[in-house]
């Protein structure tokens, strides 16, 4: 998927591409979860999301991109990936599940962040260039987390993220 021009504010200069990020849904999203993704521009989800209606829910197709966890079974999940490759901004994301499973080295295929889910915990480490982002579950979070996801804003070549707690 390529999200690559973007408006500009009334001063001319480029607005933030803004996605949020979702991962363990487990078939169920809070409408505090939907009311928060409703101004993102592109929505992530890394998968564990269990029932289609959860994709449907989160907006048109083009605007959503996701991959296939684990607990994602049955014939509504086949068309799903493994993995993805998002270009947003100047920006290359790869959105897999399990970060134990990734199958490319990201610092050598230019991707700046790197996507996963799977623990129910958020997590945010930079390692050779690149952001491993965890944002958790705004679900069934573990370990005494609170319910999460993650926002990341683009402009250019340019990121920042964050964590939001419910």
């Amino acid at each position: 998927m390529r999200l690559k021009d973007h408006h500009a504010d009334p001063s001319g200069r480029p607005s933030p591409l803004t996605i949020g990020v979702l991962s363990d849904t487990h078939g169920r999203l809070a409408p505090n979860v939907m009311d928060c993704l409703c101004h993102m521009d592109l929505v992530l989800h890394a998968g564990d999301i269990d029932r289609p209606e959860i994709l449907q829910s989160l907006g048109k197709p083009d605007k959503v991109k996701a991959v296939r966890g684990n607990m994602d079974l049955g014939q509504w999940s086949q068309g799903l990936p493994y993995e993805e490759f998002v270009e947003a901004g100047d920006i290359l994301i790869y959105v897999i599940h399990d970060l134990h499973r990734i199958s490319i080295d990201p610092a050598s295929a230019d991707v700046r962040i790197v996507i996963s889910g799977h623990t129910h915990r958020p997590a945010a480490v930079q390692q050779n260039g690149v952001l491993y982002l965890n944002p958790g579950s705004p679900s069934f979070p573990r370990d005494g987390h609170k319910p999460s996801m993650a926002q990341i804003e683009i402009v250019g070549n340019r990121f920042a993220y964050r964590h939001i707690h419910f």
